[in-house]
């Protein structure tokens, strides 16, 4: 895991507040909530609520549950429209205006790609045949879901569509956490799944979220920090689900335009108070690269980023600031 926390300063004696935390599997990852409370039973309860929230939009939008809306969305697809819930509805609608934002690099049609590859941390001869990835392309496109507002249908209009939220799914439950724990009047927290974090209020000492910026060549590194309140830091690489092919490195994020494997980039870090849009624009940078990649970034307001290129270049982006621990190279904004 490329993030991850811990405290600033030393806990002080005299304050009333405590931090609990709390684990779990959810959405196929390790999930870790910390919350700040005045007592055992409220952020034991918190904690419970935060974690069952994101359980249950799991099971609401998961590409793997049969019982999902996702699910049921595929399954029709070339056939009818299918009613959703607003919620389902509302989400799939942001993730369109995301694609049209980014030029269609964040595409939740990319599920409709045939399977050509094994990210098997291995070397492979060669790449699939040109010609097999260019059809294996042919139903994606996000311009083709079809939504209809009044009815909160969703209907995919080629068999063989599949639409999958992975890509923002994490950053959506973490969001919809939060809204369950501030309504249970919990000031200050830090939620992590699988390098996805958004932090807000304060620590139970009173300081900011402290949130470690590591290396992939050294998973258990730390070569960068940085200190936050009410903001999400989101990550995306390329060092867990890969393979190579002459020395070359082939990561899992997919480039909807062409069918072939995002390069260029190694890992990619999104700082932005929307944990929900974090999420999607580290998939973007992805797949523009470093250089479109970086110009996107710094394009939006409140959005800013850093990178690791293929050549173990750190770039960041206009607004990005960093604290590096002693050795480490500063990132240079092209």
């Amino acid at each position: 895991m490329l993030f991850s926390a811990w405290s600033g300063s030393a806990q002080s004696v005299s304050t009333p507040r405590h931090t609990f935390t709390r684990s779990a599997h959810l959405m196929g990852s390790h999930f870790t909530f910390t919350v700040v409370a005045a007592d055992d039973s409220t952020g034991q309860r918190a904690l419970r609520a935060g974690l069952g929230e994101v359980k249950r939009i799991d099971r609401l939008m998961s590409f793997w549950d049969s019982t999902s809306e996702v699910v049921r969305i595929n399954r029709a697809a070339g056939v009818r429209p299918v009613a959703v819930s607003p919620e389902t509805f509302d989400l799939i609608n942001r993730t369109l205006r995301l694609s049209k934002l980014s030029d269609g690099a964040f595409d939740i049609t990319f599920a409709s790609a045939d399977k050509l590859y094994k990210f098997d941390r291995q070397a492979h001869p060669a790449l699939p045949d040109s010609a097999a990835i260019r059809a294996s392309v042919r139903r994606i496109g996000w311009q083709k879901i079809q939504l209809d507002a009044t009815k909160h249908t969703v209907y995919l209009p080629e068999k063989g569509m599949r639409i999958n939220l992975a890509g923002i799914l994490q950053g959506y439950g973490l969001r919809r956490a939060k809204q369950v724990l501030d309504q249970m009047g919990i000031k200050g927290g830090l939620m992590n799944g699988s390098g996805d974090i958004y932090c807000w209020g304060r620590q139970a000492d009173g300081s900011l979220w402290r949130v470690a910026i590591g290396d992939p060549d050294h998973p258990n590194s730390v070569a960068a920090w940085v200190d936050v309140t009410d903001m999400a830091v989101v990550t995306a690489g390329n060092y867990e689900q890969y393979f190579t092919v002459n020395g070359q490195v082939y990561g899992h994020i997919i480039n909807p335009h062409t069918g072939y494997p995002s390069i260029g980039l190694r890992s990619v870090t999104i700082l932005c108070p929307d944990v929900e849009l974090a999420d999607g624009l580290d998939e973007v940078v992805f797949v523009k690269g470093p250089t479109a990649g970086l110009a996107f970034i710094n394009s939006l307001k409140g959005v800013d980023c850093t990178l690791i290129t293929d050549d173990n270049r750190t770039l960041a982006s206009r607004g990005m600031t960093l604290n590096y621990y002693h050795g480490a190279t500063p990132a240079t904004r092209p």
